[in-house]
């Protein structure tokens, strides 16, 4: 008997069809004597349609009230799932993230887990329920209730795994696990049966839209043993997200290509080369909890420097609003812009460790189809690329016939 967290997206709870489809996947769990937590994102399309109907009332809406609007999607679903259980004979319960009492910090829309009282669902696990939890939401030590941000249903799922000290935590989607890239870009693409936490977490981190990139992190933190499952097959292993050292199979030296269609990316030009400056430029960006991911800084002979970051496409021009207002003038810019038509592209594997050359590869494959690179980040295990938007597919389809991917 072990303890499983089940989590399911939106497309899994899309309809009331899909969600008894659900509740007979988790009956047959229970049948074998496992003890069942489920974790649940709203009905497929409704948190966009209540961030919609927010925005239609106040175009820029209040966090705090938009977290407590957009909560509700889940609460929904919870109720649902419970109730199909009940349906087929199972004990179930449903909770709030707020009546677990997930405690967040109050970055409202993107808030963060600090804490997870797990004594309540344990007593009921005991008890024999099935517990069904929402994903995405949690409280603030004032009672204000947060949400975790896009994906958040992945971390949820994750941190009670981590809390409950649960022997396997399953995603399920809408796809049967972790590809070498998305197959709706490269029909070829290939399922991998393993996975390290370390390659998941770039892969995610540069644009995989799999796993969210906090629900990685908690996996690898708190050694929780992960696996990516579909809902749509009765039968398959998914993709399990290991250790490195629990993995002794001979590594390939590329295991996936992630692509991010979401950044823009934000210049600074002209900018006096002196000590501090990079803090200046970031730190009101930072202090207005805008995410920044790429930086490069150029200085010219004549002393000034050109500074390039990426942020989210949507957080563009609230950057250089901010840029503009606080920052151009206090250091003397000669000008700010904006690009919002550009794409990342980057190649993970743990196997670049051990391998030259793969660098040189990247940037010669891509210059053989006349497609400009813009910016470069590097890790021991990736190599980020920023490109032009038009040029995105055609990228990843080559990188990935040039590494090979598509054979086992």
């Amino acid at each position: 008997m072990a303890l499983i967290v089940q989590k399911y997206g939106g497309t899994s709870v899309a309809n009331p069809e899909r969600i008894r489809n659900l509740a007979g996947r988790v009956a047959r769990y229970k049948a074998m004597g496992h003890k069942i937590v489920v974790v649940v994102s709203a009905m497929s399309g409704e948190t966009n349609r209540l961030i919609n109907l927010a925005k239609e009332i106040m175009p820029d809406p209040d966090p705090r009230e938009l977290d407590m609007m957009v909560s509700t999607g889940e609460q929904v679903t919870i109720g649902m799932t419970a109730l199909a259980l009940i349906e087929l004979g199972i004990k179930a319960k449903s909770y709030t993230g707020a009546q677990v009492k997930i405690l967040t910090d109050d970055a409202y829309t993107k808030a963060r887990i600090l804490n997870i009282d797990e004594h309540n669902i344990k007593q009921d696990l005991d008890d024999g329920y099935v517990v069904v939890v929402a994903g995405f939401q949690g409280v603030d030590a004032k009672g204000n209730i947060t949400t975790l941000g896009r994906g958040g249903s992945d971390t949820t799922g994750v941190a009670l795994a981590a809390a409950l000290k649960a022997d396997e935590c399953q995603i399920y989607t809408d796809v049967d696990g972790v590809y070498t890239t998305d197959p709706r870009v490269v029909p070829e693409a290939r399922r991998l049966s393993k996975i390290t936490f370390e390659e998941m977490l770039e892969l995610a981190s540069q644009g995989s839209k799999v796993l969210q990139i906090r629900s990685v992190e908690f996996a690898g933190k708190y050694k929780v043993k992960l696996r990516v499952l579909s809902s749509f097959q009765d039968e398959g292993d998914g993709t399990l997200i290991t250790f490195e050292e629990e993995n002794n199979m001979e590594q390939p030296i590329i295991s996936g290509i992630a692509f991010n269609r979401d950044e823009a990316k934000i210049t600074v030009l002209g900018v006096p080369d002196r000590p501090g400056i990079a803090y200046q430029i970031l730190g009101p960006i930072a202090e207005a909890n805008v995410d920044v991911d790429m930086i490069i800084q150029n200085t010219g002979a004549d002393g000034t420097t050109d500074f390039t970051f990426t942020v989210h496409k949507n957080e563009m021009n609230k950057a250089l609003g901010i840029l503009r207002d606080k920052v151009q003038g206090h250091i003397g810019a000669r000008e700010i812009n904006g690009d919002d038509k550009i794409a990342k592209v980057s190649i993970v594997g743990v196997g670049m460790r051990s391998h030259v050359g793969i660098a040189s590869q990247m940037f010669r494959t891509l210059a053989e189809e006349g497609i400009n690179i813009q910016m470069i980040s590097t890790s021991e295990i990736k190599i980020a690329v920023v490109i032009d938007e038009k040029y995105l597919e055609l990228a990843v389809r080559i990188l990935h016939k040039a590494f090979e991917l598509e054979e086992a």
